[in-house]
């Protein structure tokens, strides 16, 4: 158990406390980070034509090789149609080629043409197969070109932005869709150089989404061999050891990167009221009186407690349910 908890009884319904010890607890820098994703790239066109159709939009799920947008195809189509023709063109001529060759090499053969005549005869026919290796690798090309026609997802995903609008004319190079895929995130944080030795030695973090009010156990922590010029900080990169529900790229993180240990005050972080501008706890005292105090609060302290850096002592007992806690102090205000 991370607190000593016990029980206080103030006229009929008891109230939980816990109390107020002192705990050798991790001493944190929290550094300002900003979520990636480890895979994201945009999908761009390869080919030109008209947006004929496109299967999904922004925040859509995306299964890998599923078709994502089409271009209209008619255009490489009928250059594919034209290179089969010219295949079937070159075979005929190979076929041709083949058959002089082969006459002329039995003339040869009976002496009735010359060296040269077969010569020639077999330099058309190699001509010929050149020909038809250079059609098929012509259509080939063309085939190549035409399956740019339909774009497909690189990977399963996320669509995080669309960049064309149906009946858009688009260009080879032409940003299409942006995805990323939401299982493979990472934290960037920017921290200052001399921090830097201390975080290596821990090796050690805690990643906080106050958006989502969440804290994560950081996973692989990679020190970026370079600093930003004009900042003088250093990106540190931290991955998360699993996929944690809403999240995505450009989120605020806070990273808090264990640079020690020492002996601090702490308390549950459920006996904590915020009131306005205004931190404090339900102090239970020693002859049952409850009474409403201010404290100051320091870093985190595990998943559940939080340092007190002014306003309470050691020994001293907290109510774990403030609200039972305000309406016991209320009725014995009220029998005063």
């Amino acid at each position: 158990m991370l607190f000593v908890t016990a029980t206080w009884a103030q006229a009929a319904e008891p109230l939980a406390t816990a109390t107020a010890a002192l705990r050798e607890v991790e001493q944190a820098y929290a550094a300002e980070g900003v979520v990636e994703a480890v895979k994201q790239s945009t999908v761009a066109a390869q080919i030109s034509g008209r947006v004929v159709d496109i299967r999904f939009d922004v925040g859509d799920s995306v299964k890998k090789g599923e078709v994502i947008v089409r271009i209209d195809e008619r255009e490489v189509s009928d250059a594919l149609a034209s290179t089969q023709a010219q295949i079937a063109h070159a075979q005929a001529t190979l076929a041709n080629a083949k058959a002089h060759y082969e006459r002329t090499q039995q003339l040869y053969n009976q002496k009735f043409v010359s060296q040269a005549a077969l010569d020639r005869a077999q330099a058309d026919f190699r001509a010929a197969r050149a020909q038809l290796e250079a059609a098929v690798a012509v259509a080939s090309q063309a085939a190549t070109v035409k399956s740019f026609a339909t774009v497909t997802a690189p990977y399963s995903g996320v669509v995080a932005a669309r960049h064309v609008e149906l009946g858009e004319m688009v260009a080879p190079g032409r940003p299409l869709m942006t995805g990323f895929d939401p299982g493979d995130m990472r934290v960037v944080a920017a921290v200052p150089q001399f921090k830097l030795a201390e975080i290596r030695n821990s090796a050690a973090a805690s990643i906080e989404f106050p958006a989502l009010i969440q804290w994560v156990k950081a996973g692989t922590m990679t020190v970026l061999p370079s600093a930003d010029p004009k900042t003088h900080t250093t990106s540190v990169r931290l991955a998360l050891p699993h996929y944690v529900s809403g999240t995505y790229p450009g989120m605020f993180a806070r990273v808090h990167f264990v640079v020690g240990r020492a002996r601090k005050l702490v308390i549950p972080a459920s006996a904590v009221v915020r009131r306005t501008e205004v931190t404090g706890v339900y102090v239970a005292g020693a002859d049952g009186a409850v009474q409403f105090r201010q404290v100051r609060l320091g870093e985190p302290a595990g998943e559940a407690g939080v340092q007190v850096l002014a306003g309470l002592k050691p020994g001293e007992r907290v109510a774990l349910e403030p609200v039972k806690a305000a309406i016991a102090m209320k009725a014995a205000q009220q029998r005063q």
